[in-house]
Parts: C-alpha cells; structure tokens; sequence
C-alpha cells in the first residue's frame, strides 16, 4: 500500500495525528486550527515558557480565541513539548519558524535548517513535512529534503512527502484569519501534492490552490510581500516628492483609489513594519544574484522604504525648527510602537528604528502604546508610559504618531498646542490643524 493510500483514510476519519513545530504568530493559531477540526495536534517549540503556557491553557496570541485554546487543552486534542522525539508520534508537520535577515541583510535560514534537522531524526515513514514559514525559493527542495533523507534513512517521495505551503498570517485582521485564508500548496510529486492539500482542506475554510512544485510556492509568497514592498516605495517616495511641492499626498491617494478598477491604494509611512514585507524582498534579491541578476526595481523600493525612518526624523527637526528648536535636546513623545494598527507585535517596528534616529540626534524620546507596554530591541527592555493625558503630551516638545491605534484619543492629543507630526493620517478630522503636520 502506498503512502497515499494510507495517509487518505487517517485525514478522512481523523485519525491522522498533526504536528506544528513553532508556536509563534503563524504556528499556534494553525495547531489551534487542526485541534478545532478534530486532529489530535502537538506543538513542537525549544522555548520552554510558550511550551508551558500552551499546556496550562493560557495564550499569547492575538488572533487566537482563549476560550479555544483553554477547551482544546483540557480535552487533549492540543499539547505543546520542547522534545522532538515525539514527531514520530505524528503523521504531518508543518514548520512554522521565523526566517529573519541576519545582521548584514542576508536570510537567516538556521532555524529552518535546525527545525528540519530535529525532525529528520524522529521521522517515521509515511509523514508529511511542510515548511510555512517565508523563504527564498529553493529552500525546500535545495535545503530540506537532503537534511531530512540523510537524517531519517527514508526516501522524499516513497517513504515520506515534502512541501511548501506559505502562511499568510496577517495579525490583528478582523475578517481573514488562518482559518478562512485562502492557501496555496507545492508539494514533490502529484501524491505529495494531492494528499498535503486534503490535509488543508480538512482544517481549513478558505480555498487550497496547488501549484507545480514548492519553489513556486515560495515564488508566490515572495511575490505576494514584494508587491507591497515595491507599491508602498512608490507611494512613500510620492510623499516626499509631494511634501516638496505643498501637495498632500493622503488627498492624492484618496482622490486616486475612487478609480473603479487599475489602481490599489498605499498609504506612506514612517517605515516598513511585520516580519514579511521588510524582509521578503531581501530573501528575493539574495537568490537573485546566484543567478547573476540583480532586481533593480524592487532593491530601489527597499531603499527608498529603507530611509523613511530617517527622513521621518528630519521632517521632524523641521517642524521643530519652526518652533525655534533643535532636536538635540528636544524631548519627543511616541505614539504607537507596534508595527501596525491595534495589535502587540513590534517586529521589525519602523517606530523603533524612527526612536534610534532621534536619539542619534540628541533628542530624548517617551512612547505610548496601549497594545505594547515595554519592547525588547538589541537585548534591552524599554518601558512605554502607562497612560496618555493633556499633562503628559503638554511636557514635550513634539508628538509624533507612527502607529495608527485606534484607542487613542488624537482628538486630545492635538488640543493640547503641541506640534503633531502625524506619519499614519490619523487626525484628518481634527478640525483645528494650525499645529499638526502630515507625513
């Protein structure tokens, strides 16, 4: 009987055992996902207190509901472990590990490459393997499936089946969660394809689209973040084109997207935020030049988004010397250090690289964010004020906002007579704007 006649009936009557190794912003969510659709799941992670906090039920999570998680423990259909001897114990395992630039802009692809490693020592035949997380194309079938035959004996293909699927996580969206997110699937081989695509039908709601091969799969996923990369690069050179010539670019873009059809609107901003958009292209253009190609137009985006931080700062010291003071000295108050509307993630943040810029200058700066308490950057925790009043904005000399919560209260915030810089657009309605300037 072949792997595929055996793994169909396990996913048709549920008794195919799941695995997810990474309990992070992608992986926690899918194993809460498979447990929910009736699949006995075990999450796989080397830090123990995500381990910990899995097993006692409380999450961490955003875009996962407690009441779920809290359920799916004590029922037993979801348990976390930092032993990966216990991947033989499942039947599919999706990797679902970070893949950061290392410190000289070039992929990090370690804790793929461990991640595979730990698994190719337990894997049993007949498992399912799928990587997730964002990589260049190749690192599938290039990186993992030599790793995981020499590491298991077993043979890609007749003993096991490998693919790609990338996540499409988008933290704190109100209407698409991993459960109703569309999925595309590239797997080795027609069965591997076929079978790793019914897994996903039976756990997911949104629709699966398979492609030919799982270095498409990672195209296609580079291809969805370097679309915005190089889309918000346009908009955001845009902006410091329109600020020279005294035209609002937010009014440019509104006025643009009442167009029906052949435009999508991008806002500019301090910076580019999240784990994907800021570091997809740089995966892209890395596997490029193997090739002997350089992607001229998207590095001339990541540029361009590159330098927002910088240029916000100097937009900044502007407003201030129109109010007859330096930034060396001035004190400057945050608003919003997560990488995005109303959610606690700030990986990545253009806000914290705009806050490095400003105390390059001498400035002194204070954040608040109601969703971020205290960040951790380069190995030191820094505390954000607790509470936003008149008292506490009257004591600086500038506001700036780059990120646009919606639990603050902007409307206070401008009344108090100091300069706003508003990088994210949020006081178009104040009506009283002698001194609030857009980005």
């Amino acid at each position: 009987m072949s792997i595929k006649e055996e793994l169909i009936p396990k996913i048709q009557n549920k008794t195919l055992t799941m695995g997810v190794c990474g309990l992070g912003y992608v992986g926690l969510p899918l194993a809460v996902d498979k447990a929910k659709h009736g699949f006995r799941t075990i999450g796989f992670d080397i830090q123990q207190e995500k381990v910990d906090m899995v097993n006692a039920g409380k999450n961490y999570i955003g875009d996962v509901v407690d009441a779920d998680l809290q359920e799916l423990v004590s029922t037993r259909m979801l348990k976390a472990t930092t032993d990966f001897s216990e991947v033989c114990k499942v039947d599919f395992v999706a990797i679902c590990v970070p893949t950061p630039l290392d410190k000289h802009q070039q992929p990090d692809i370690s804790y793929v490459r461990d991640s595979t490693i730990a698994i190719s020592k337990h894997l049993k035949p007949g498992t399912m393997v799928v990587l997730e997380s964002t990589t260049y194309p190749g690192t599938t079938e290039e990186l993992m499936r030599p790793i995981l035959e020499e590491g298991s004996g077993l043979k890609c293909g007749e003993d096991f089946y490998l693919g790609f699927s990338p996540e499409r996580v988008d933290p704190g969206n109100l209407i698409y969660k991993t459960s109703n997110t569309p999925k595309v699937v590239g797997a080795i081989g027609a069965d591997a394809t076929e079978v790793i695509s019914m897994v996903y039908r039976s756990i997911l709601d949104g629709d699966v689209t398979t492609v030919s091969s799982p270095a498409v799969a990672e195209m296609e996923k580079i291809l969805e973040n370097t679309y915005r990369n190089v889309n918000i690069g346009l908009i955001n050179e845009l902006a410091i084109l329109c600020n020279k010539m005294g035209i609002d670019i937010w009014e440019v873009v509104d006025a643009a997207k009442t167009k029906p059809y052949g435009f999508q609107a991008f806002y500019p901003g301090p910076g580019l935020g999240g784990h994907c958009i800021p570091l997809d292209p740089y995966y892209l253009s890395w596997k490029a030049r193997e090739y002997g190609f350089h992607t001229s137009m998207i590095e001339a985006s990541m540029m361009v988004n590159d330098r927002m931080p910088e240029y916000t700062v100097e937009r900044a010291g502007k407003i201030l010397n129109r109010h007859k003071k330096a930034l060396n000295g001035s004190k400057v108050l945050v608003l919003g250090v997560a990488y995005k509307q109303d959610i606690d993630d700030y990986r990545e943040s253009p806000a914290i690289r705009v806050i490095e810029e400003f105390h390059k200058t001498g400035a002194e700066t204070e954040y608040y964010d109601p969703f971020v308490p205290k960040y951790r950057h380069e190995g030191q925790w820094f505390q954000g004020l607790e509470a936003l009043t008149p008292e506490v904005v009257k004591a600086h000399d500038l506001v700036i906002v780059t990120t646009a919560h919606t639990k603050v209260d902007y409307e206070m915030v401008c009344q108090c007579g100091v300069p706003v810089f508003d990088c994210k657009n949020v006081c178009k309605h104040v009506k009283h704007r002698e001194n609030i300037e857009a980005l």
